[in-house]
């Protein structure tokens, strides 16, 4: 089975015709980067969005003292969408690059629009990941100011395991908001 039925999964119950959902996919097209590389480079305006069939990515920024600080982490079946940028078609100001080998499915713009406009169901899922996309991220900030350092770490063992497995202390600390001898003591302090 094409392997883009497995992960557009969830697509298949929005109520599309099977004709409609196969034509949908259709519009993804597989790319792959390797360890190190930038699917996304700050400055460049963001041409399409993607699904990440394996691998593992982090997206981070430029602070005003010029260090990086990430932002979020991408495992299998994430969706990478950098939307500012995407829909509003100016430079983006993160970076997303590849801590291991990845493969994506990437939906440009252009044909994005199109099935956009052509099945309501997609425009429905659309909102609704969208929707669900913005409520964690809102979630996360409120966490990074009520929440101790320690209680997000655990909260980011509990909810997301391959990012503690995948990812850099250095860039998890990043991620947490704290330093990585902040991050080593919790470690210490939970072990």
């Amino acid at each position: 089975m094409d392997d883009r039925k497995v992960l557009f999964e969830e697509l298949g119950t929005i109520g599309l015709t099977t004709d409609e959902f196969e034509n949908l996919i259709k519009g993804y097209q597989k790319i792959t980067i390797k360890k190190g590389d930038l699917l996304i480079k700050s400055g460049t305006v963001v041409k399409g969005y993607y699904f990440v069939i394996s691998g593992f990515l982090r997206s981070f920024i430029i602070d005003f003292e010029g260090n990086e600080v990430t932002t979020n982490f991408y495992g299998k079946d994430a969706l990478i969408l950098e939307g500012h940028s995407f829909f509003m078609q100016i430079p983006t100001k993160e970076d997303i690059q590849a801590v291991e080998d990845c493969e994506l499915w990437v939906k440009k713009l252009e044909t994005f629009n199109k099935d956009f406009n052509l099945y309501k169901e997609y425009r429905d899922w659309g909102r609704s990941r969208l929707a669900s996309d913005f409520f964690s991220l809102k979630e996360r900030t409120l966490s990074m100011i009520t929440d101790k350092a320690s209680s997000r770490y655990k909260k980011l063992i509990k909810n997301n395991p391959e990012i503690i497995k995948k990812a850099s202390l250095k860039h998890i600390a990043s991620f947490l908001g704290i330093t990585d001898t902040s991050l080593s003591r919790i470690r210490k302090e939970i072990s």
